[in-house]
């Protein structure tokens, strides 16, 4: 990120260039969060990556949450996707104009569709806004006139200096244009923000859904804020105070002719049943059983301890208590996709496929049970089903993208049949979706030399081999 050609820069422009590239990856990076806490409330360990949570049941809510914000946005041919980050607490955010982040802890926390379908609603109005390229923009204006303000800064107290001039304090002279170039970049995060929540209720009008979700969401973030409120600079923090933000937001609120409008029963079913998966499956046991006690029978808390009991070893108390799940209600995929998921995964391959066929064609063939249908077929070890299995498999990596478990099933599944170039090649995209470039690239080199020159598969392997691997961080000595 070259500003500005010199030798050997001062060391108040050196500083001033570390916090812009720290703000040019913010920018880059997690833009647009949509809770309103201060930046430092939001750090993550050095190191640490968040883990992607994927579900056949909660991804297909969210679509149904997001299909008519993004058609009153303009953007139902986007292809957007909402991405869930297996992290507890409550936010979302976009970093690029194709996904939304969701934490789940904003699904487990949120006691409605709304207060959900709000918080998308607010960063598809950042997507619609096109606020993250305008940021880059304001980004690249912002270190111009820092960089012209430190220099024009460092002239005058030269200057001061040869005269004889008291200038008072020059490090402070020199440090101001960096601290008004970031406030000037924050003033316009907040914007933004702003401008997102604007168009977050214009959304939920044209599709007749209240902002009451919304609002609840911003008075649990002022109730947050209340303590910081008196010694925060609201000057300093990329989004507006959580109090100016309901407060504006009231005022919308207060215009909406669907201020009173409820969620549905039936999507309110579905979110409530949502919530007690995702519960049972990022709690202990001891945590599901004070949300979801014996004494409530309700459909989510026998549903969140049937998946507790799965999780920590109880199968077969699992496995009945799904079966009374599925005798209630034998039409609900999900019932079926968690029995034959606790029956593979406790070994019994063979068991778990019928409940995982009968959950595939309830859900009309989704991505993810056919996934898990194609690993049940293959552990199962019957050769009569492999060619099956390389279907169900081959189908929902192309679909969804696929783990390096899918992908090592798929080349379990073509060793059993004895295609071995197909095998290794499998196994290569394996260790590539795992993040091993060196192995993907050797077993992808083995693969290559059993294919045709320039066959579908010569080509896959071809890519791998060529394909570069990152490189690796540059460690500094301690000093």
């Amino acid at each position: 990120m070259p500003l500005l050609s010199v030798d050997k820069p001062s060391r108040p422009i050196r500083r001033l260039a570390t916090w812009l590239s720290v703000a040019t990856m913010a920018v880059q990076g997690l833009a647009m969060p949509f809770g309103a806490v201060p930046a430092y409330a939001q750090e993550s360990v050095p190191g640490s990556r968040p883990t992607i949570i994927r579900d056949a049941e909660t991804e297909n809510l969210m679509r149904d949450y997001t299909r008519p914000i993004f058609r009153a946005a303009g953007l139902q041919q986007q292809n957007i996707e909402v991405v869930l980050i297996n992290d507890r607490s409550f936010n979302a955010f976009v970093m690029d104009g194709r996904r939304i982040f969701l934490n789940v802890g904003a699904l487990t926390q949120s006691q409605t569709p709304n207060e959900i379908i709000g918080v998308l609603a607010h960063e598809t109005g950042h997507i619609a806004g096109g606020h993250l390229a305008r940021m880059r923009e304001q980004l690249e204006t912002v270190q111009t006139l820092a960089v012209v303000g430190m220099l024009l800064a460092g002239a005058g107290v030269a200057a001061g200096a040869a005269s004889g001039t008291n200038m008072g304090n020059p490090a402070g002279a020199l440090m101001a244009p960096g601290e008004m170039a970031r406030r000037s970049l924050l003033a316009y995060q907040r914007s933004e923000e702003q401008s997102a929540d604007r168009a977050a209720v214009s959304y939920l009008t044209a599709t007749k859904q209240s902002p009451m979700g919304m609002l609840k969401t911003f008075e649990r973030f002022a109730n947050d804020q209340l303590f910081l409120s008196q010694r925060v600079d609201p000057y300093v923090l990329s989004h507006p105070m959580a109090r100016e933000r309901v407060a504006a937001l009231e005022d919308l609120v207060a215009k909406s002719p669907y201020r009173d409008a409820k969620d549905p029963p039936a999507l309110q079913a579905r979110h409530d049943m949502m919530r007690a998966k995702l519960v049972a499956f990022t709690e202990p046991p001891d945590s599901v059983a004070r949300r979801y006690p014996l004494s409530d029978t309700s459909l989510p808390a026998r549903y969140a301890r049937a998946i507790s009991a799965y999780r920590y070893g109880n199968v077969n108390d699992a496995v009945r208590q799904f079966d009374a799940l599925i005798a209630q209600n034998p039409s609900n995929p999900y019932f079926q996709e968690l029995k034959g998921q606790a029956l593979l995964e406790s070994g019994r391959a063979r068991e778990a496929i019928a409940p995982l066929r009968r959950a595939s064609t309830l859900s009309g063939g989704n991505a993810l049970i056919r996934m898990l249908l194609g690993q049940a077929l293959v552990a199962a070890g019957d050769k009569s089903s492999t060619e099956e299995a390389i279907r169900e498999l081959n189908f929902s990596l192309q679909q969804s993208g696929g783990t390096p478990a899918a992908w090592r099933y798929l080349a379990m599944a073509y060793g059993q049949k004895g295609d071995i170039p197909n095998a290794d090649l499998a196994s290569a995209q394996a260790a590539l979706a795992a993040g091993d470039v060196q192995l993907a690239r050797e077993l992808a080199g083995r693969a290559r030399q059993q294919f045709p020159l320039g066959s579908p598969g010569w080509l896959k392997a071809d890519d791998i081999v060529n394909l570069k691997p990152p490189p690796r961080p540059v460690r500094k000595k301690p000093s």
